[in-house]
């Protein structure tokens, strides 16, 4: 390795890109891209419910900024840059009430990850060449995971927008060694940190690969040069992160990342953000074992075996290729980091789903788009299996077409799918039931979204187990799943209901795979189930 790193007079490594047509081509493949996403995320959005609670708090940290109250939106538990997205779609879009700011959070998911093509295809593109770039797009935006970040308005995706741009800069600086990559890296990584606690990683991990570089025996230092790159990798994450941080007063306001980061205790073991709940006399040993078994998992449901394995071919060709050492060893860092975090995240605060891998996931997927791309270029079959023993066929484009779409479609169809006119449907039916026959502090709800569209005070799913000894609670809300499933709060949701059937359901005869909200009442003696027919369903006009 030499000194490119750190020298901008070294011209960019051209061998990974043999077209020399210009930028017209790129912009029509980039342009493509972001229609086929938007076309992916239109169709989930209307084949999907939304069953998470998270982006109601970026929904009611938005409303606090929009209100004026910016002290109280900016110190909530979320980190302020989706909310912030969130504020200016609903400017966008107008309207009032919580139906307006549910739209206005979907618009400004769905943009983000549309959006998000751009700095994607640049990434890959620069790491691996055109064909990895739009491929690398379309197998990580067509993820059902993206279409989930969506429909449960999750700050992932202004997280993966700004994320991915310092993903792209680090790879430029890496490579070209201008420090307008490196300040450009850093900003979005600070970006990537004010939207979730992960966009630390990125000037985390570039600055223990500056560190590392020196160690590498085939490395020439200009020492002067490195000391400053890492002076400004170093001041300029925290003078742009610093007052956000002295804001709050901590490095993240979120539980789950500052037990990673040991800035608070291990949750304890009935803890309801827990996947389950903690045996009792569990080792260390045996919880972190656990906790990579689940990390393994995860990642697997952002990279599917068959990607994995060409990640893993990916990799073994890119062994002197056009990508710098240095590069690989970023990343490697990047992923051995994300990994650790996993880890962590499932031993210290008991649970780690498939969004909190999307990092990994990423840049894997990428790696994983140009070991395809090799494949494509290499890959031939004996001609003696179709009658010509002298010949060697080479799939053509549409054999990898097919191919690619089996990739890309074989995962949505997983699971059941479900018409729906809207992600929120369901919620809004079982808020507009609430405001009908509940009054105000008399409804808990597990859902936290029928409660909000009901638009009544009471209390949410935080306070199951409070609500549980309390006699002002008449209405308790819950997914059937949470209902019929084992959890840490099922004791407390089982005390509150009892063997009680409940007045109503929403829909009243749920399809495979679709959400049903149940409503119980506590002071009236168990009753037949109410089903709701096609004719009494509320509203099914269409809505986002």
């Amino acid at each position: 390795m030499n000194t490119a790193a750190f020298d901008p007079a070294v011209t960019p490594d051209a061998a990974l890109d043999p077209e020399t047509a210009g930028p017209f081509p790129h912009l029509i493949r980039v342009v493509l891209l972001m229609a086929a996403t938007a076309v992916f995320l239109g169709w989930t959005l209307r084949h999907s419910e939304a069953s998470l609670r998270d982006g109601l708090r970026s929904i009611q940290a938005a409303r606090q900024i929009d209100a004026g109250a910016w002290r109280d939106g900016v110190r909530g538990i979320e980190h302020p840059l989706h909310p912030l997205a969130i504020v200016a779609a609903h400017r966008l879009l107008g309207g009032d009430g919580p139906e307006w700011w549910q739209r206005a959070a979907v618009a400004a998911s769905f943009a983000a990850v549309v959006l998000l093509v751009v700095p994607l295809y640049l990434t890959g593109r620069d790491l691996f060449g055109d064909r990895a770039a739009w491929l690398g797009c379309i197998l990580f935006l067509a993820n059902p995971l993206m279409g989930s970040v969506v429909v449960n308005v999750l700050s992932e995706s202004t997280f993966l927008l700004a994320w991915t741009w310092g993903l792209w800069a680090s790879a430029r600086f890496l490579r070209d060694g201008s420090f307008g990559w490196l300040l450009g890296a850093v900003a979005f990584g600070v970006l990537a940190y004010l939207a979730r606690p992960e966009g630390l990683l990125l000037p985390a991990s570039l600055l223990a690969t500056l560190l590392l570089i020196p160690l590498h025996r085939a490395t020439r230092i200009n020492w002067p040069r490195w000391r400053r790159a890492t002076a400004l990798l170093v001041l300029g994450a925290l003078a742009l992160a610093s007052p956000y941080i002295a804001a709050r007063g901590t490095l993240t306001p979120r539980p789950g990342p500052a037990r990673v980061l040991g800035l608070e205790p291990r949750s304890p073991a009935l803890a309801l953000e827990r996947e389950a709940p903690m045996a009792v006399g569990q080792t260390t040993a045996e919880t972190y074992r656990l906790a990579a078994l689940r990390m393994v998992e995860v990642l697997l449901d952002n990279v599917p075996l068959v990607l994995l394995a060409t990640a893993l071919v990916g990799l073994w060709t890119a062994r002197g290729g056009g990508v710098p050492s240095r590069t690989w060893l970023f990343l490697g860092i990047l992923l051995a980091a994300s990994a650790l975090a996993l880890i962590r995240l499932h031993a210290t605060a008991g649970y780690c789903a498939a969004r909190n891998a999307v990092v990994p996931g990423m840049v894997l997927t990428l790696i994983a788009a140009s070991g395809i791309d090799w494949l494509m270029s290499r890959l031939a079959i004996p001609g003696r299996l179709v009658g010509l023993p002298r010949e060697r066929l080479k799939p053509g484009p549409m054999v990898w077409a097919a191919a690619l779409a089996f990739v890309v479609v074989l995962p949505r169809f997983r699971q059941p799918v479900v018409e729906t006119p809207g992600p929120f449907n369901v919620y809004w039916d079982a808020g507009r039931w609430l405001a009908e026959s509940a009054a105000e502090g008399e409804v808990l709800d597990l859902t936290d979204w029928s409660l909000y569209f009901s638009r009544l005070p009471g209390s949410s799913f935080a306070h199951v187990r409070e609500a549980a000894a309390s006699s002002n609670v008449r209405w308790v809300v819950a997914l059937g799943s949470q209902v019929d499933g084992d959890s840490t709060y099922s004791d407390a949701l089982r005390s509150l209901i009892g063997d009680r059937e409940p007045v109503a359901a929403l829909p009243g005869r749920p399809r495979p795979g679709q959400v049903q909200v149940r409503i119980f009442d506590r002071e009236i003696a168990p009753a037949p189930l109410a089903v709701a027919s096609p004719a009494d369903d509320p509203a099914k006009s269409d809505r986002r």
